[in-house]
């Protein structure tokens, strides 16, 4: 009988993309928070109404699932372009808020809305600059948290 030895070495990358589900939906839950003072219809009633359901509890569940979802893009989205610093992933995080606002939020969401015959359909294109904000904060939070979670993991 022979011995054999295996060594095993760790990835980086399950704590990448875990990292962008934590630091995703942290950001997501600042952004939610902005929303239900400044823009509460859009949770009660625009994003669950995506998915054909109702109610605020719905639409921020969905929002910090999208954010989280998000949240592994910009993981992998911070991997290709290698930032190696905090300051850059706060960069790289601020330029992906304002991206996603306008691919989701300007656009993808009246389209989405209008499809499936939401009360809360909004015009196309779908220009807020309270969304923008949020987005923002969305991208800062993400791109600030990121980093700071992926080293604990």
């Amino acid at each position: 009988m022979v011995d054999t030895a295996t060594s095993r070495t760790e990835s980086t990358l399950d704590a990448n993309w875990q990292a962008g589900v934590v630091a995703g939906a942290v950001a997501a839950v600042v952004m939610g928070a902005m929303m239900l003072v400044q823009m509460r219809p859009v949770l009660e009633v625009a994003i669950p109404s995506m998915y054909t359901l109702m109610g605020g509890t719905a639409g921020f569940t969905i929002h910090v699932a999208h954010g989280a979802i998000l949240g592994v893009a910009f993981a992998g989205l911070a991997g290709v372009v290698d930032i190696d610093s905090t300051p850059k992933s706060l960069g790289l995080g601020v330029g992906y808020g304002v991206v996603l606002w306008v691919v989701l939020a300007v656009l993808v969401m009246p389209v989405w809305l209008s499809a499936v015959g939401s009360p809360a359909n909004p015009p196309l294109p779908n220009v807020s600059t309270t969304s923008l904000m949020g987005h923002v904060v969305y991208g800062a939070v993400l791109g600030l948290a990121y980093p700071a979670i992926e080293k604990t993991l």
